[in-house]
C-alpha cells in the first residue's frame, strides 16, 4: 500500500523532534520506504530534517539520499564529515555512489573516496566518474554476473554465486570470452535444465543488445523502449563488457528530459520548480519575456509602417484582425513543432526533410482554406466588403502555411545542429511567427486592397 504524507504527518514529526522523542520517531519511520522518507525530509525545515537523517542508520540513509532534492541533499552533506560520507557511499551501488559523489567539489571528491572501505567500490566509483553524466557510461552501474564461455555449468555456478554476494539485485548472466569481451547471455531455463558438465559456450544465447559507454542517455533510453528491456549491458569501444543500465535509470532521464522539454516549450531557459526561491524562478523566466517583448516591439515597428491606412475608414478595420493573424500563425507554428519535436524525439522522423515539408503545405492549404470560409461567412454577417474579406482570407491562409513551414524546419535544423529541438516549441516559434504573420498579412492585404 502507497504511503501518504499528510499535515498531520508532518505535524506529529516535528513534535517528536522538538520532544525529542527519538525512540518514537524510529518507530514511526522503522516500516516506511526510503523513498517516503526522503519526502519526508523534503518537507521538513533543513534543522529537521538533518536531525532525522542522523538519527537513521547509514544502511537507509544512503537510499534516502538517492531520492532526496539537489538541494536538500547539498545542505546535509555539507554537515558530513568524508568519513560519513563514504559510509553512506559504501551502501550504495556504484551508479547512485559516482552521482552523489560528482557533486562534490574536487577536494570533498578526494577525501570521500579515500574513506570508502570497499577498494574495489572506489575504484569501480573512480571509473564512473571519467564519463559525461548525459552517456551511457554516466549513468550504468558495475554490478552485474557475467561468466566466461569456456566455464563449466558447474563452474559457471559456483563463480556466479560468490559474484552475487555484493549485488542486490541480478537481472541478467552475461557471457564474456577472456578478453572480457561480450558475447551474449545466460538463461535461468538454461542453467535450471542442463548437465553441470555443459560448456558455457554451448548453451547460451548469442542475440543480446547492447549500448556503448559514450551513447548519449537519451539514445539508450530509445533502444530500452524499443526492444521493452528491463536492463541493457554497456560495452567500450571494442566490445568489452564494462557495466549495465537499469530500467530504474532510464525512467530518471525521460522524466528529465520530460521535464526539460516541458519547461522549455513553457518559456522556461533553465530547470525549475514552484518552491524555488523568487530570483530562480525570475531568472528562469525572464530571458524568454524579453524575447517576447523584443518580437512584440518587431511588430509594432511593422504595425507602424502601416499607420496610414488608419487614415482610411475603409481599411482602419485591418488592424482588428491582427490579434486574430497573430494568434493563429503563432498557434499553427507551435501545433507543427510539436509533432515534429516529438516525433524527433521518439526516433519517427524518417524519409526526405521536402516530403515532410510538402505533407505539412498541404495540411496547412487544407485548414486555412477552411478557416478562410469561416472568416468570408463571418464578413458576410457583419457586412465587411468582400474585397477586405477576401484579403484577410488570403492572408491567413499565407500565414498558416508559412508558420507550419517554420515550426517544420526550424526543429530540423535544430537537431542538425545539435541543439535541442524543444526550443522550437516555446515562446521562440509563438514570437517568430507573430512577427512574419503580421509582416505577410499587411503586405498581402496592401496588394490586394492597393492602399
Amino acid at each position: 500500500m502507497q504511503f501518504e504524507i499528510t499535515k498531520n504527518t508532518i505535524t506529529d514529526i516535528k513534535e517528536l523532534i522538538s520532544s525529542n522523542n527519538n525512540a518514537a520517531i524510529s518507530l514511526m519511520l522503522k516500516e516506511l520506504h526510503y523513498a517516503d522518507i526522503a519526502e519526508i525530509l523534503d518537507e521538513l525545515n533543513f534543522d529537521d530534517a538533518i536531525y532525522i537523517f542522523k538519527l537513521l542508520d547509514s544502511e537507509k540513509t544512503s537510499d534516502i539520499l538517492t531520492e532526496l532534492d539537489d538541494d536538500i541533499r547539498d545542505k546535509i552533506l555539507q554537515e558530513l564529515s568524508p568519513k560519513e560520507i563514504a559510509e553512506e557511499i559504501d551502501e550504495l551501488e556504484t551508479d547512485d555512489a559516482a552521482d552523489i559523489i560528482a557533486d562534490l567539489s574536487e577536494e570533498q571528491k578526494e577525501k570521500v573516496i579515500a574513506h570508502i572501505e570497499d577498494v574495489e567500490h572506489a575504484k569501480d566509483i573512480v571509473d564512473l566518474l571519467r564519463y559525461d553524466e548525459d552517456t551511457a557510461g554516466g549513468i550504468m552501474g558495475k554490478e552485474l554476473i557475467k561468466v566466461y564461455e569456456d566455464w563449466s555449468m558447474f563452474t559457471c555456478i559456483r563463480e556466479m554465486r560468490k559474484q552475487a554476494e555484493s549485488i542486490d539485485k541480478v537481472h541478467t548472466v552475461y557471457v564474456i570470452d577472456n578478453d572480457e569481451i561480450l558475447k551474449g547471455r545466460l538463461s535461468l531455463k538454461s542453467m535450471l535444465t542442463t548437465s553441470t558438465k555443459t560448456p558455457i559456450k554451448e548453451i547460451y544465447n548469442d542475440f543480446i543488445i547492447s549500448v556503448k559507454v559514450d551513447d548519449k542517455d537519451e539514445d539508450v533510453a530509445q533502444v530500452m523502449q524499443k526492444y521493452d528491456l528491463v536492463v541493457v549491458p554497456v560495452v567500450d569501444e571494442m566490445g568489452r563488457l564494462v557495466g549495465k543500465i537499469t530500467i530504474d535509470d532510464v525512467v530518471d532521464i525521460i522524466k528529465e528530459e520530460a521535464d526539460k522539454d516541458y519547461q522549455m516549450a513553457a518559456g522556461l531557459s533553465e530547470d525549475v520548480e514552484a518552491d524555488d526561491t523568487i530570483p530562480q524562478l525570475v531568472r528562469g523566466r525572464l530571458p524568454w519575456l524579453v524575447l517576447g517583448l523584443l518580437g512584440s516591439l518587431g511588430a509594432v515597428t511593422i504595425m507602424q509602417n502601416f499607420q496610414d491606412i488608419m487614415a482610411n475608414p475603409q481599411y482602419k478595420a485591418l488592424f482588428f484582425f491582427t490579434p486574430l493573424i497573430a494568434a493563429v500563425a503563432g498557434n499553427v507554428g507551435v501545433q507543427s513543432s510539436a509533432i515534429i519535436v516529438q516525433g524527433l524525439a521518439n526516433n519517427n522522423i524518417k524519409g526526405s526533410i521536402w516530403k515532410r515539408l510538402l505533407k505539412e503545405v498541404s495540411i496547412s492549404l487544407i485548414n486555412g482554406i477552411l478557416l478562410s470560409i469561416l472568416i468570408i461567412i463571418f464578413g458576410e454577417i457583419v457586412h465587411y466588403d468582400f474585397i477586405f474579406t477576401l484579403a484577410v482570407s488570403v492572408s491567413l491562409i499565407s500565414v498558416i502555411i508559412i508558420a507550419s513551414l517554420i515550426g517544420t524546419f526550424v526543429p530540423l535544423i535544430l537537431d542538425k545542429r545539435n541543439i535541442d529541438p524543444a526550443l522550437a516549441t516555446g515562446p521562440f516559434i509563438t514570437t517568430s511567427n507573430d512577427i512574419f504573420g503580421i509582416l505577410i498579412f499587411f503586405n498581402i492585404a496592401k496588394f490586394i486592397l492597393g492602399f
